[in-house]
């Protein structure tokens, strides 16, 4: 072999060797790239997915107590839950206000709560017991028991908190919620159904629909009402409070009036007559229909708070009342029960409390709607028709009121007279709704199939506080993963020891 050849191969063999090397850096590299490309991808590329999350609010009210449960997805809309009523569940028995003084009621009320909340387990996972938060509130009748009687009052709440405290669930408080918070929450109930916070656009996200209005609500209970609209100008005082929803603020005028409610206003407007009638034994009662009359004793009239017993009263004495429908006198006796002439503010409703003007669109919803639908029909109505039908109604005889309105109980029928005229005073004389402002009333019971009241609008302020429940989700599954980890690692620690063994190999 000449030196020409020999000078061929071994330059040959230098090529073939620098190859090796360049293919084994290049593995190295690359092996080094892919285990961080790898963990890079596994990292960055994540999402969020959200769980659901549940609650449950108690609304312990004058007649009696609802079991709501709602569910929200864990992602929220600018820190607001977008929250959904699951069930609606009617707690049998008495209200709370009427417990503790009859054991065997309070039994009844207790299974009553038991039997809801053996549904709401049903509702709920159970692996998301622990983590759904559990609220009782009580409304006007509370809050007239805890006037009249704070000790009972008391007892209540420890009796129920004893038994909520027993339950899987994250147990936070049962207590006597204000008027202001009640109309509040009632606001944001309306407008939340409504759509006036968040709205789905076409891509299926919520936003805040462009120029939305919101709706001011009207809520008429057994022991209190409530009013509630947002207003522009930046007032304060006590009956404004500020609220911030889906990242945006509003200033809420709201006001309650205990002892307004409807089964309270009906307890004064017969105090009122009893008061002028000169013999209990027989009493005219003008908001009576026709061909009505019933007995009552003292007691089922002067046991609230509300009203001031007469001289001498005697809780067993026996009223007759006898119907003579005229609804003339009987608006008489429903403006009696107002103050309309005090008021230190520029504008006032009644008894001296100061309202701004009312603007834009109302919902009147519970005793509202439910007056208003026997007297005339729900939906959006006009002054002076609803007036006209009050007078129709009062002055038709009871057996035909019964006929005519035979899906309204006796128990109601024979009050909405009365509570008819209560209404439209409430409404036309105390909020100042006139001929143009009050045909943007709506008398309805419900939005989109959702009863409406403060429970949901409480759920909904609960949510901000409530901590999202948030689940990383990998772009690639927990075996893949591991997986190219374990090849990448095993390719690089390979590569490194070719490279040693080919470096000893050189020295050597």
């Amino acid at each position: 072999m000449n030196c020409l050849a020999i000078n061929k191969m071994a330059s040959k063999q230098k090529i073939g060797y620098k190859c090796r090397i360049g293919g084994v850096f290049f593995l190295l590299l690359a092996s080094i790239a892919g285990l961080v490309a790898v963990a890079v991808i596994q990292d960055t590329w994540k999402s969020k997915e959200y769980g659901l999350q549940y609650g449950i609010v108690i609304d312990s009210g004058s007649s009696r107590s609802n079991v709501f449960v709602y569910e929200w997805p864990g992602e929220k809309q600018n820190e607001t839950g977008v929250v959904t009523e699951k069930m609606n569940c009617r707690v049998s028995g008495v209200s709370i206000s009427k417990m503790k003084v009859d054991e065997n009621k309070d039994n009844e009320t207790l299974q009553g709560f038991k039997k809801c909340m053996g549904e709401v387990m049903k509702k709920i996972p159970a692996e998301k017991y622990e983590s759904t938060p559990l609220f009782l509130g009580a409304t006007a009748g509370m809050r007239l028991l805890h006037a009249e009687n704070e000790q009972r009052s008391n007892e209540v709440l420890v009796t129920l908190r004893e038994y909520l405290t027993s339950l899987p669930f994250m147990f936070q408080n049962a207590s006597i919620i204000s008027g202001q918070e009640e109309g509040l929450y009632g606001w944001i109930t309306v407008n939340y159904l409504m759509g006036n916070f968040l709205q789905k656009n076409l891509w299926n996200k919520y936003v805040r629909p462009q120029g939305a209005q919101t709706v001011g609500s009207m809520d008429l209970g057994g022991a209190s009402t409530q009013i509630a609209f947002a207003i522009q100008d930046d007032l304060s005082g006590p009956d404004y409070m500020p609220v911030k929803l889906y990242g945006y603020p509003y200033n809420v005028y709201t006001h309650s009036f205990l002892c307004y409610g409807k089964a309270e206003a009906d307890k004064q407007g017969l105090a009122e007559i009893i008061q002028g009638s000169p013999d209990p034994s027989y009493i005219m009662n003008p908001c009576y229909p026709i061909g009505f009359n019933i007995t009552m004793k003292a007691s089922m009239i002067y046991n609230t708070e509300c009203i001031k017993k007469p001289p001498n009263y005697d809780p067993d004495q026996e009223l007759f009342f006898v119907g003579s429908a005229n609804s003339e006198a009987c608006g008489n006796i429903v403006r009696s029960i107002f103050d309309f002439e005090t008021c230190s503010s520029s504008q006032c409703s009644f008894n001296g409390v100061e309202q701004p003007p009312v603007t834009g669109a109302f919902m009147a919803y519970a005793g509202f709607f439910y007056i208003a639908r026997a007297v005339l029909s729900e939906g959006y109505t006009v002054l002076n028709d609803f007036n006209a039908s009050i007078e129709t109604f009062c002055h038709t005889e009871w057996q035909q009121l019964k006929a005519n309105k035979d899906w309204v109980s006796e128990q109601h029928l024979r009050t909405y007279c009365y509570s008819a005229h209560y209404i439209f005073t409430l409404l036309s004389q105390g909020y100042k709704f006139d001929e143009n402002t009050w045909k943007d009333i709506n008398f309805a019971s419900q939005v989109k199939g959702t009863s409406v009241g403060w429970s949901l609008g409480y759920m909904l302020s609960m949510s901000n506080m409530l901590p999202s429940e948030e689940i990383d989700v990998f772009p690639m599954t927990d075996p893949l993963f591991a997986g190219l980890i374990f090849l990448f690692s095993a390719l690089t620690i390979v590569t490194f020891v070719v490279v040693f063994i080919i470096l000893i190999r050189t020295c050597y």
